[in-house]
């Protein structure tokens, strides 16, 4: 089993946060429960994206690229069709 780098969206406030993981489903329940840290203010909390890596490296480069870029452009850029395999759940 690999990694996700994941893009989530706040449905209350249209933020988007950006993070990888080992299990995506217990993360997003993390992020939405009582006991969530930096997200807790901005619940609840969806996937909009989703993307798998074979291994933790390229889960946290693939992160930072993302970060680097800008969730809402990145996400954009696929839209537009640029190179790269994404699965948009949105």
């Amino acid at each position: 089993m690999g990694f996700t780098v994941y893009i989530l969206q706040s449905l209350s406030t249209q933020r988007f946060y950006v993070g990888q993981t080992h299990n995506l489903s217990k993360r997003l329940e993390e992020h939405n429960s009582e006991l969530a840290g930096h997200t807790k203010k901005e619940q609840p909390w969806k996937i909009i994206w989703s993307h798998e890596v074979d291994t933790r490296p390229e889960a946290l480069q693939l992160e930072k690229k993302i970060k680097k870029r800008g969730a809402g452009r990145f996400l954009e850029d696929m839209g537009r069709g640029q190179p790269g395999s994404v699965t948009l759940l949105a």
